[in-house]
């Protein structure tokens, strides 16, 4: 009996994440816009999140986001983060972006206006968020393939 040797195929790495939606975080994490800013920082403490949306109940729709960020400079600013209310220390007309919007797109914009979170929307509602890690690790991976 002669002996074959059998060749496996090459493993190929598996594609680098091309756009938001291969890394974007869900579900979203909110806050109401009425709440405490220390509700956000503990709600961010206990899901691990560094930032959360800010909704408003009203009208059920997102209306900025809150940063750990936006907490420390309340705190700075001397605020009693158990008197301030949400919508005043929130960061608002964040940028959005889609989630057909590449990874690199994604980074200069976060890069040219110095945010470390992006909302990610839908056609009609928010589907996700990027943090600036999400968007590294991507860019990261991509560059090692």
């Amino acid at each position: 009996m002669t002996g074959v040797a059998v060749q496996n195929p090459p493993v190929q790495p598996s594609p680098a994440p091309a756009t938001v939606a291969d890394i974007m975080r869900q579900p979203v994490t909110a806050v109401d816009q009425n709440d405490h800013v220390a509700a956000a920082a503990y709600l961010m403490k206990h899901t691990a999140e560094t930032a959360l949306m800010v909704i408003d109940a009203r009208i059920d729709q997102a209306v900025g986001i809150i940063t750990e960020g936006d907490v420390a400079r309340a705190v700075a600013d001397g605020q009693d983060v158990n008197n301030v209310r949400v919508h005043a220390a929130m960061t608002r007309r964040q940028p959005v972006i889609d989630a057909t919007t590449s990874i690199r797109d994604a980074a200069e914009i976060m890069t040219r206006g110095h945010f470390r979170h992006l909302p990610v929307v839908g056609r009609a509602d928010l589907l996700g968020t990027v943090d600036i890690n999400d968007v590294c690790r991507a860019l990261i991976g991509a560059d090692e393939g």
